[in-house]
């Protein structure tokens, strides 16, 4: 279970001691409410506090246990949601001191599953200016560290996200991911993510002014975050419900065929314009051999070309942003964070129209390529970020400082323009100065379209062997 105070619990044991009346909701809340007043002055993780509707709402988890009313799977567990998602009644700034006033009139379809669910919501995650950086700082609300070392970024664009459930508020939380943001805050705050599959989970706000460019439709999607592959696993059923005002969502609840066994797992080491630190393909060789002790078939291989594919990935989206976004960027954003949009959207020159209609069209060969190589290598294994987590200030720069990250970044990026599920899983640490328990190493799970299920099983074997002992004290 993690440890003798229930903020020091996984999602899966609480619900099931809620469950079983061994413990209560309230207690479960009340222990994650101190431990948020304990340690999030210390790194403004959460933003917004909800304890008295929390401890209201972990009342009523409790009647219903003893009335013996049907219960959902996160009945009774505290999370926390991020702060460019719409919660019933409660703003969604999006770190934008423009929208601090903007009320939701509704819940956002992740937060009426989770509702449906029966978790309680304790508070509201940090997030970047419109959530469009890889660190977390903003006018609005400030900058979250990183419990791990106060010097380097928590991640970004859920930074508030994994600082949170890596210090123990609350054992999962919502994030979201159109360029790694579920995965590189999960890889820096040292606990596990998944970006599923396009479509597996519905998205909506009411209060968006317009309906969403292209690549953010085609890229973006919702996920948790949380210190066990096992919690991951239930908040992502959790918040995968049906909901009708996105179109875009699809009712993919199996998980396919069962594949022959062993199961053949690809390392992927290196590649054409894809940095790797060796203390990170070190990583994904660990986490290859704990998946060969468990009987996997494991080679390492060469996918298709992730510099193509990152490439294509940086040129959309800056097309995206340059046509649809920029002007309410420039105008809204904190000064940093327009620097630092501004600096990737300028990786690539504009493009015509015609540019970005063929570039559209190339996402259809990557995602065949990349399911044809999925045909031989049901799991992929490779680097979260190809470099250690950044120091604070790496994104906002220059622009070859801004060229690295993109070439550290390139699977991550990759993984988005291909909509495949990815799982991020810790795999250890490395020594750095600053970081007296040192930082976060880890990976990510590649699988097939709506095989999260694979992901996942392989990112479990991965954490039984190198998995970090968190929620951790911020060790600054």
């Amino acid at each position: 279970m993690g440890g003798t105070e229930l903020w020091q619990w996984d999602a899966v044991d609480l619900a099931q001691a809620i469950r079983l009346r061994k413990v209560s909701s309230r207690e479960a809340t009340e222990s994650c409410l101190r431990r948020l007043d304990a340690v999030n002055p210390r790194l403004n993780a959460i933003t917004f506090q909800i304890a008295e509707q929390a401890l209201r709402d972990a009342a009523a988890a409790d009647l219903a246990v003893k009335k013996g009313e049907p219960l959902g799977p996160l009945h009774g567990v505290p999370v926390s949601t991020k702060e460019n998602i719409d919660q019933k009644d409660l703003p969604t700034p999006n770190g934008v001191v423009a929208y601090k006033d903007l009320i939701a009139s509704a819940d956002s379809p992740v937060v009426a599953n989770w509702r449906k669910a029966g978790a309680i919501f304790i508070g509201r995650t940090n997030a970047p200016a419109y959530s469009l950086r890889w660190d977390t700082d903003n006018a609005l609300r400030g900058r979250t560290y990183n419990p791990w070392a106060k010097g380097r970024t928590p991640g970004g664009s859920s930074g508030g996200a994994g600082a949170a459930v890596a210090s123990g508020i609350g054992p999962i939380s919502h994030g979201n991911d159109y360029g790694g943001s579920i995965r590189y805050p999960a890889y820096c705050c040292g606990v596990a993510g998944i970006r599923p599959t396009m479509g597996k989970v519905p998205a909506f706000n009411s209060t968006a002014q317009a309906e969403r460019p292209p690549t953010i439709a085609l890229f973006a999607v919702q996920g948790p975050l949380a210190r066990r592959v096992k919690d991951v696993r239930l908040g992502l059923a959790a918040m995968s419900g049906r909901d009708p005002r996105d179109p875009w969502w699809v009712p993919a609840q199996h998980h396919g065929k069962p594949l022959p066994r062993p199961l053949k797992a690809g390392l992927i080491t290196e590649a054409h314009g894809m940095y790797v630190h060796p203390d990170v393909a070190a990583a994904v060789r660990k986490a290859g051999a704990a998946l060969a002790d468990a009987g996997y078939i494991v080679e390492e291989v060469t996918p298709p070309s992730i510099q193509a594919a990152t490439d294509l990935w940086i040129k959309l989206v800056a097309a995206d942003i340059r046509e649809t976004l920029w002007e309410t960027i420039a105008a809204n954003a904190d000064p940093l964070g327009v620097k630092a949009v501004q600096l990737w959207r300028d990786a690539l020159p504009p493009i015509t129209m015609a540019e970005y209609i063929r570039g559209l069209a190339e996402i259809t060969r990557h995602r065949r390529e990349w399911s044809l190589f999925l045909e031989q290598y049901p799991v992929l294994v490779g680097p979260n970020c190809g470099d250690l987590p950044f120091e604070i200030g790496f994104d906002t720069t220059d622009m070859a400082r801004t060229q690295h990250v993109l070439q550290s970044q390139a699977l991550m990026v990759t993984v988005n323009l291909l909509g495949f599920p990815a799982a991020a899983v810790p795999v250890g640490s490395v020594t750095a100065e600053g970081a007296p328990n040192g930082l976060p190493l880890g990976v990510q799970v590649i699988a097939g379209r709506y095989r999260e299920n694979l992901a996942l099983d392989a990112a479990e074997i991965i954490e039984a062997q190198h998995g970090l002992r968190t929620p951790i004290d911020p060790t600054w």
